[in-house]
């Protein structure tokens, strides 16, 4: 495993999940303490209503006690009671009601004045809850709360809102007194401790993100570094190596070269010297600097590709194949054949390199059609030579490795790469068929660090 999966696999991930598992925790406990803060809120208020309801009954039976206590229970003396509850409003919708034990009527409501008189036993509210039934039932009980929806004299609309009222029971008289608070305002209380909730929520869940991305800077960040300094190592490699086939290669071999002119001068200047056989002495001496020849273009080309920014795939191959020596090279190109990856460019690139390198020292070919193919999903490599060939498996079984085969499929089935190398031997010459997409399964390694790829 190549040291950037392992940062994925190792430090990403685990963050990704870490992070994600933190926001979905932050984000229940966040709702569930808001959800609590609003049971909470709500349950305070009721209970502070509910603490202000008492309140106001006892002061309207405190304010008729002189009457209701004094035994009478004639017309006047009731009238008298109900004339001092109707004029008791301790706020725009505080008032109190009487109704009737019996029938249900209605005795006083300064606010339906209109209604007074009336039973309204089978009055409901919007929601089908026979209301004065069920207040009057409690009344008959002693006292108690009830939460029902009625209209609220205050608003344009007269539209019905939640209400709790608190009734107690005069039994002396067959009454039922009572009083009650409008719940709509702590509707909006609850909405704003909600808002508040969900804004907390929402800049937590910011913040978690903000330190994600950051941390994936960082990750990034340190990717592109520990980058950097195995392109600088792999370029310091190359460099090494190309040091030692120019000293261990070239340098040998010119020196030969060097060794066996001078001694063809010497046979030259010499009166019993034999020009046929100085003839061919130098002939060879050209054979070989033609095979130096070939050797110092091969690094350069290498050289040249790896160092220019703006490689191609299509020029580069076309260009090495006009410069290809002593065989004539057919190079045909079809479809778009650039824009894939640097790695699959550059993978092609010495695959058709050291593919025509092979012919040259092995083939003995006349004729090499060399082929790019782009399709919508792959880019094909095909080099075709009618060269004598040989027998892979034979090849293989001798235990010879110095075709370059096996480094050029190991490029090829890079996992940045993925692609694949076919090979097919006859007597008749060889093809040699390198197949890479243009979108590999790993794109996502690739894409993790996408300066590799420029």
């Amino acid at each position: 495993m190549k040291f950037r999966q392992k940062i994925i696999l190792f430090a990403v991930v685990p963050l990704l999940l870490a992070l994600c598992a933190i926001s979905l925790t932050v984000f229940y406990q966040g709702n569930s303490l808001a959800n609590q803060e609003r049971e909470l809120i709500k349950t305070t208020y009721l209970a502070t209503k509910d603490s202000e309801l008492k309140n106001y009954v006892a002061v309207a039976k405190l304010a008729i006690s002189h009457l209701y206590e004094s035994g009478r229970s004639d017309a006047a003396t009731q009238d008298a009671a109900k004339a001092i509850l109707e004029r008791l409003e301790y706020s725009v919708d505080g008032y109190f009601f009487l109704y009737d034990f019996r029938e249900g009527t209605l005795l006083m409501h300064p606010k339906q004045k209109e209604k007074v008189g009336m039973s309204m036993i089978g009055e409901k509210d919007q929601n089908g809850k026979p209301l004065i039934k069920d207040l009057i039932d409690i009344a008959k009980k002693g006292d108690g709360f009830y939460d029902y929806s009625y209209t609220k004299f205050s608003t344009p609309t007269l539209e019905p809102k939640p209400k709790r009222a608190y009734v107690v029971g005069l039994p002396e008289w067959g009454w039922m007194l009572g009083t009650g608070v409008y719940l709509d305002d702590i509707d909006a209380a609850l909405a704003e401790a909600d808002k508040k909730a969900s804004n907390n929520i929402t800049s937590t869940m910011l913040w978690i993100l903000v330190i994600t991305v950051l941390t994936l800077l960082v990750i990034i960040s340190l990717g592109l570094a520990l980058n950097i300094w195995e392109q600088r190592d792999t370029l310091e490699k190359a460099r090494k190596r190309i040091a030692r086939e120019l000293h261990d290669g070239v340098c040998q071999k010119l020196g030969a070269i060097k060794y066996h002119m001078e001694a063809a001068m010497l046979k030259l200047m010499s009166s019993t010297q034999d020009t046929f056989a100085t003839q061919d002495t130098l002939g060879e001496m050209a054979g070989r600097i033609a095979k130096v020849n070939v050797e110092i273009r091969n690094i350069a080309h290498e050289l040249h590709a790896k160092i220019l920014t703006d490689f191609r795939l299509e020029p580069a191959i076309r260009q090495f194949a006009h410069d290809y020596p002593n065989t004539p090279i057919t190079f045909i190109s079809e479809g778009e054949v650039n824009n894939l990856p640097i790695y699959a460019e550059w993978a092609l690139y010495r695959t058709a390199q050291t593919a025509l390198d092979n012919i040259q020292k092995h083939a003995k070919a006349s004729q090499i059609i060399l082929r790019l193919v782009g399709e919508e999903r792959y880019v094909t490599l095909e080099i075709n030579d009618d060269g004598v060939g040989f027998d892979l498996d034979k090849y293989k079984f001798e235990g010879k490795t110095g075709l370059g085969l096996q480094s050029i499929r190991e490029r090829l089935e890079d996992e940045r790469i993925d692609g694949k190398l076919t090979i097919h031997f006859s007597p008749a010459g060889t093809t040699i068929t390198a197949r890479v997409p243009r979108k590999p399964r790993n794109i996502f390694l690739i894409n993790f660090f996408p300066w590799k790829n420029s």
